[in-house]
């Protein structure tokens, strides 16, 4: 049989408690909502909705094709323009998703001769567009100004150092200042992935890089998704106009895929325009942080500290973070699960993740429920 050996894997996952279902969920769905990256509650706010539905009605449904052909529109145009200057970068390029963005900016600025020195506890998108360059890849200890260093000094020729803004799984922050010096005494540019760090961090939340001094240099680059404090789909590299010149002519993802559909991007134009007249929705997304952890811990569970708006809580297996996650459900609680291999230390946890318009009676039902549900 073609795909017997898929059985084989099923059970091996079974075994390992590791399965995973999709649920759908209904558009009023019911339950407070901890599992999804909507930062500032801006996916259903009135004016982003509004604003993906005019762009559909002027644009249409979808790009119609790659960005190169006709999926360039005059609104992905000024979504670019406006992505740059929140962020205090030179330019933008707009993709399909942040997945496709990464891949983008890794790939085609490794090429064959160079090297790539990754984060050990960087995104599986870092890690698949560090598979798929031409360029030789290193793993480095998380987090570590130090061993880039070493790494880099390794190498002679053209180097990256790749790595999380904020990391997903336990929302520590990269010393960001640490690896740019690391990198600049190699010559070696800088790649960052800010999705955890757009809307959150940064003067009115305009991302990691503005907050450590480092936009807008000529040797750093960093992407961005749209699907997450901008509460809509897609993903954007920002960096030095000839590295977006560069991406335009040799990123697969960006000459080989359908252009973001307008809905997307005028749904990010609007919730752009939204952060910009109200920047104190990124402090508040990182308060309530701040108050899950501190309720968290003092009930004796064992959380890291958040840099941005993302909470890690240790489960005490697989089972029983999956277990853990579906009495939250019951209890009308929505949160992560996070298992092996989504997490590199092979710690299962619950991640949480704070919104800027959860209320305080909201934080306190959900710290209630996840004290009361615990394994």
């Amino acid at each position: 049989m073609a795909f017997g050996w898929i059985d084989e894997q099923a059970r091996a996952r079974r075994e390992a408690g590791l399965v995973r279902v999709l649920r759908p969920r209904p558009a009023d769905s019911a339950p407070l909502d901890l599992a999804s990256n909507d930062y500032l509650g801006l996916a259903r706010h009135p004016e982003v909705t509004e604003g993906a539905a005019r762009a559909a009605r002027k644009w249409g449904a979808g790009a119609t094709g790659s960005r190169l052909v006709t999926g360039t529109t005059e609104l992905h145009a000024e979504l670019e323009r406006e992505l740059a200057a929140f962020c205090g970068f030179e330019a933008a390029l707009v993709f399909s998703s942040g997945y496709a963005a990464n891949l983008a900016a890794v790939t085609a600025l490794a090429p064959h001769g160079s090297l790539v020195v990754s984060d050990a506890g960087n995104h599986a998108s870092l890690i698949d567009g560090c598979r798929l360059a031409r360029g030789a890849t290193q793993v480095v200890t998380h987090a570590d100004p130090d061993a880039v260093r070493k790494a880099l000094a390794t190498h002679e020729g053209p180097a990256i150092a790749v790595s999380d803004t904020v990391f997903s799984v336990d929302g520590d922050a990269a010393p960001l200042a640490g690896l740019a010096q690391a990198c600049r005494e190699h010559g070696a540019g800088l790649v960052v992935d800010d999705a955890h760090g757009l809307g959150v961090l940064g003067a009115g939340g305009r991302g990691a890089a503005y907050e450590a001094g480092l936009a807008g240099a000529d040797d750093v680059v960093v992407t961005v998704t749209l699907s997450k404090s901008l509460g809509s789909q897609g993903g954007a590299v920002l960096g030095p106009a000839p590295v977006i010149e560069h991406l335009v002519n040799a990123a697969r993802t960006f000459i080989f895929d359908t252009g973001l559909a307008p809905a997307a991007a005028g749904g990010a134009l609007a919730a752009l325009t939204l952060l910009r007249r109200e920047p104190e929705r990124a402090a508040r997304a990182r308060a309530v942080a701040g108050e899950l952890h501190a309720r968290l811990t003092a009930m004796g569970l064992s959380a890291v500290r958040p840099d941005a708006a993302v909470v890690s809580v240790r489960a005490p297996s697989p089972e029983g973070a999956v277990q853990w996650a579906a009495d939250c459900r019951s209890a009308g609680l929505s949160v992560g699960c996070f298992r092996p291999p989504s997490v590199p230390d092979g710690i299962s946890r619950l991640r949480l993740t704070a919104r800027a318009d959860l209320s305080a009676e909201q934080v306190g039902r959900a710290v209630r429920v996840i004290g009361e549900t615990r394994p």
